[in-house]
């Protein structure tokens, strides 16, 4: 599974690890995340990550 990252701050979504502070399991592709799932640093929408 691909990493993303935010083009805003810098934080790296692993699909490995998931997002726990906003309920999603590790395991879960970025692809799979809800529409309205943000950065969970600075907020940024899906369409700011880009693929690593």
């Amino acid at each position: 599974m691909e990493k993303w990252k935010c083009s805003i701050c810098g934080y790296v979504y692993d699909p490995e690890q998931g997002d726990e502070s906003s309920g999603i399991p590790a395991g879960t592709p970025f692809e799979k995340l809800p529409d309205n799932w943000v950065c969970p640093i600075c907020g940024a929408s899906k369409d700011n990550f880009e693929k690593l």
